[in-house]
C-alpha cells in the first residue's frame, strides 16, 4: 500500500482534496473521502463541483446508489463504491484494509500525529511513504 502525507499550509483541505479526486478519476480510480466532520464533507461535496472549472460527480455515503459513486464522501473507511483509493481528510488515521493507495491530509492541529503516523508507517514492509507540501500553487514531493 502507498500512502502520501500531504501537509496542508496554504489551501484549504476541500481544495486539496478536490484536486486529488481530479487526478484520481483520471487514473481511472475511485475514492473514498472520509472524515468525522458532516461539515467537513459538505464543503469537500461543494469543492467537488467546480474543479478547475469541472464537475467530479460525488455523493454522501448511505444513499442507494454508493456503488455507482465514482467518489463517495463518509465518516468511516467503508468503500461501498468499491474504491481502492482513500482520503482521509480529516488528519485521522484510520487502519485502512484493501486499499491501494491513501492520502492522508494533515494541518498545524495534526501535525504530531502525522509526523508519528510517519515513523510507525516506515517499519512495515508493505507499505510505501510519500511526503508532499505546497510548494506556491503546486504540490511538490519532499525528499
Amino acid at each position: 500500500m502507498r500512502v502520501d502525507f500531504y501537509q496542508l499550509s496554504r489551501d484549504p483541505v476541500e481544495t486539496a482534496v478536490a484536486q486529488i479526486a481530479r487526478a484520481t478519476l483520471k487514473a481511472g480510480k475511485r475514492l473514498l473521502v472520509v472524515a468525522d466532520d458532516a461539515d467537513r464533507l459538505d464543503r469537500i461535496g461543494e469543492a467537488l463541483w467546480a474543479v478547475g472549472g469541472d464537475f467530479l460527480a460525488n455523493g454522501r455515503a448511505g444513499g442507494p446508489h454508493d456503488a455507482r459513486q465514482p467518489i463517495l464522501l463518509a465518516e468511516a473507511v467503508e468503500p461501498a463504491n468499491g474504491a481502492t483509493f482513500l482520503a482521509l481528510a480529516d488528519g485521522k488515521w484510520r487502519e485502512p484494509d484493501g486499499f491501494e493507495r491513501v492520502f492522508l491530509f494533515f494541518d498545524g492541529e495534526t501535525l504530531d500525529a502525522a509526523r508519528g503516523l510517519w515513523r510507525d508507517l516506515g517499519s512495515r514492509e508493505d507499505t510505501e511513504r510519500h511526503f508532499w507540501k505546497q510548494d506556491g500553487g503546486k504540490w511538490a514531493e519532499a525528499g
